[in-house]
């Protein structure tokens, strides 16, 4: 069933009228008729059935009929990361939402090549996710912020949350072996830009206790690609996939 996300309340028999573009998607592309089934959510409310009802040749409302699932609560692992390209920023934000980021919070290194940000798009690609992969929590994007002033402020705002850092210039190669010794809890994974850390920021990084590095394997990855390996890791070993 398809699944749309409203920028409004939802609760049973609100009757909400469709967005054009929502509106576009479900009479044109989709070709649902009147009574058609949709499931929509909020971010807050949880997840709801709604039916379909044209109001117009190119317009419809969606009536809210009943819950189908209760709200999920704010996932614990944040996932940071230098800013990339749009192409390949699109991509990263689309699979840390799939992998399970309750944040995105973009970090400025020394190596970031495109440090201006589109929020908005940034914001698209999420929803997009979140309607895709049956997710119910709205991650937040935060400003973006230097990482020096992150670190020096770490363990005033994070309050116990481990930061976990992607280091291509660790010995090993084993991930699993890195993260020997952590309890689930909070959590937050930094993916570094397309450059890689510089050896000052990797050097102020290994210097705070509540930082562990880990690699990902043998060969060099992309950041994008880095963002997903590292996420699956950090779920399969301290997140929600056991």
């Amino acid at each position: 069933m398809q699944r749309l996300f409203i920028n409004k309340p939802l609760k049973a028999g609100l009757k909400i009228p469709a967005d054009r573009a929502q509106a576009n998607y479900l009479l044109n592309v989709l070709r649902m008729t009147e009574g058609g089934l949709v499931l929509v959510f909020n971010g807050k409310d949880g997840e709801w059935r709604a039916q379909l009802f044209p109001t117009g040749r190119k317009s419809c409302a969606l009536v809210v009929t009943e819950q189908v699932r209760k709200q999920t609560e704010q996932s614990q692992l944040d996932y940071l990361f230098a800013p990339l390209k749009v192409a390949r920023l699109d991509y990263m934000v689309q699979k840390a939402v799939e992998m399970g980021a309750g944040r995105l919070r973009p970090v400025l290194t020394q190596h970031t090549q495109t440090p201006k940000l589109k929020l908005e798009r940034m914001e698209a690609n999420i929803l997009e996710a979140c309607e895709q992969c049956g997710i119910l929590h709205i991650p937040e994007i935060e400003d973006a912020v230097k990482l020096t002033s992150l670190l020096n402020n770490w363990e005033q705002n994070e309050q116990g949350r481990t930061l976990i850092f992607c280091d291509e210039g660790e010995h090993s190669q084993n991930p699993l072996d890195a993260l020997e010794g952590l309890e689930k809890g909070p959590l937050a994974v930094l993916i570094g830009p397309e450059g890689g850390f510089s050896e000052e920021e990797r050097a102020l990084l290994r210097s705070k206790d509540y930082v562990r590095a880990i690699p990902l394997g043998p060969r060099i990855l992309r950041a994008d690609t880095a963002a997903v390996a590292a996420m699956a890791v950090v779920q399969a070993k301290l997140g929600d996939w056991f």
